[in-house]
């Protein structure tokens, strides 16, 4: 198990940045794990107490529990990737203004922990639940508008509904999964079903990255199919570009033109990255989407009746 999740997680890790299997490490990394992941499930299968026990995943509630697990961990894992990497890349902003930018999402995580334990003495959490991830993945379709110039007051609002329905997106599934496993299963199934939130934000990331490398070169040549000749608003805009700088240098009109070119790359590339982590916001809010479809599959958990007062 160790063996296998630790290359797992150097694959998903640092997969994209050496081209996934074009490099012989990842290739090497990625036949161990299969190799471990295969013999540790026939060991959990075979022994009959387990670090992990996968037959846990009989069980119908536990099943759906740790998908839910794993898709709101590509949610919460994923964003907390997406959103510094904009604010920083594209907005140039420093660490101190990522931190202060981001820092709603953290109060509003905090104030939704009163709210759901309030809700959750009344309500069937399954319904939380849905509420949670449906807000989740509203927040997270809200980001899929995000331009060159959204900074802390523009993501406010979309941080918070995506920081306020966290706890109504996780506390459930740990209630609803685990809860309905008997006491002896317990102990082995619990170390799973944390397993596959860690999982699902590595994978999650894993996935970001590899559409920010992709996308980024797919929408920089669709917006340079509109940089040509007869487009008068790029002519117009390297002429005062091109203007400016060669009166900059003496007038040096091969340099002003050069310099022109190269603001004109700089914009298209800029304006190639939002739309990539639009793409990447809009691929995990599906996710969340498909997430809250899966809830009503939930057996509802009866709350056990508290003893009587004679009982010993």
């Amino acid at each position: 198990m160790a063996l296998g999740l630790g290359c797992l997680e150097y694959v998903l890790e640092e997969g994209a940045r050496w081209n996934w299997f074009d490099d012989a490490t990842i290739r090497t990394c990625a036949i161990i794990a299969i190799v471990a992941g295969v013999l540790f499930i026939v060991r959990s299968l075979t022994f009959a107490r387990p670090v992990v026990d996968l037959r846990a995943f009989g069980n119908r509630n536990f099943l759906i529990g740790c998908i839910l697990s794993f898709m709101t961990g590509v949610g919460i894992f994923s964003t907390i990737f997406l959103t510094p990497l904009f604010l920083g890349y594209v907005r140039g902003f420093s660490a101190w203004q990522i931190g202060v930018a981001i820092s709603s999402t953290g109060a509003a995580s905090l104030a939704g922990v009163p709210a759901y334990i309030l809700l959750a003495r009344k309500l069937d959490t399954r319904w939380l639940m849905m509420f949670g991830l449906a807000l989740f993945s509203l927040s997270l379709w809200s980001f899929s508008f995000i331009t060159h110039d959204w900074g802390g007051a523009e993501l406010f609002l979309p941080q918070v509904l995506r920081g306020f329905p966290q706890v109504f997106a996780v506390a459930p599934a740990v209630h609803l999964g685990l809860g309905s496993l008997p006491p002896n299963r317990l102990k082995y199934a619990s170390g799973l079903f944390n397993m596959m939130r860690n999982l699902g934000g590595a994978i999650g990331i894993a996935v970001c990255a590899t559409i920010l490398n992709n996308r980024t070169n797919l929408h920089f040549l669709r917006l340079a199919e509109h940089l040509n000749s007869t487009n008068a608003a790029m002519q117009v805009m390297l002429h005062q570009i091109g203007a400016k700088f060669a009166a900059a240098t003496g007038g040096d009109v091969v340099h002003g033109h050069g310099a022109a070119l190269k603001k004109l790359w700089s914009l298209t590339y800029r304006e190639a990255r939002v739309q990539t982590f639009a793409d990447a916001f809009l691929a995990i809010a599906v996710c969340l989407a498909i997430a809250t479809l899966m809830v009503p599959l939930l057996r509802k958990i009866a709350t056990p009746a508290a003893p009587s007062t004679d009982a010993h």
